[in-house]
């Protein structure tokens, strides 16, 4: 009945005629259906199987050319391309860096008298921020911070409630130039509560 190419009238009494033979050697004509549902089923992955991609990669007519050459088989052509946005883009990465894993200027600021100490560093600042917090827990002195709250009788206090990152750079004369800036920011703003950290806190301030 699906082997031979006849209208649905004809294959409808075909049908019919099959089902009465069926019927009349006592077999269940839903077996019919079952046949019919695997026929279709084997038809329907047969013409998945027959059809076959390839991908080319597309360098100008030399590919046209090979390509045509699948024009009237069941192998379709796709193209692709080596040059596209993508490799000319760097690679963006989906992790964040920590800006206390970065170097530049700083600033830590007193946490009872709101007294703030601008100092810059060439190492992460979370290094930088160790250090500060050992001179204050050994008592070393030599950090002008730490001096101030071991002889205030005042608490140091965590990093982040402590250090603010006030600018990322690398270590050089540009890091040099920012913490003039930033010194110079604080004594225009009529801050008076700057610490006294470096020679060039010595900038006279500009302001009225």
């Amino acid at each position: 009945m699906n082997t031979y190419d006849i209208d649905i009238t004809n294959k409808q009494k075909e049908l019919n005629t099959i089902k009465q033979i069926i019927q009349n050697n006592k077999y269940d004509t839903s077996i019919l259906n079952e046949v019919q549902r695997s026929r279709e089923k084997q038809e329907k992955e047969q013409n998945i199987n027959k059809t076959k991609w390839a991908s080319f990669t597309y360098v100008g007519k030399e590919t046209r050319y090979i390509t045509k050459l699948f024009k009237n088989t069941n192998v379709k052509v796709a193209y692709s391309t080596n040059n596209n946005l993508g490799k000319h883009l760097p690679k963006q990465t989906t992790q964040k860096r920590n800006r206390y894993d970065c170097s530049g200027v700083y600033q830590l600021e007193c946490l009872t008298c709101n007294k703030r100490y601008v100092g810059q560093t060439g190492r992460p600042f979370l290094i930088r921020f160790r250090e500060q917090y050992n001179d204050y827990k050994y008592a070393n002195n030599r950090s002008k911070f730490a001096q101030h709250v071991i002889e205030d009788g005042q608490s140091f206090g965590p990093m982040t409630g402590v250090m603010k990152v006030i600018h990322v750079a690398n270590k050089g004369r540009t890091l040099d130039t920012l913490e003039r800036f930033y010194i110079y920011i604080e004594k225009r703003n009529a801050i008076t509560n700057l610490m006294t950290i470096s020679p060039y806190n010595q900038i006279p301030s500009l302001a009225p």
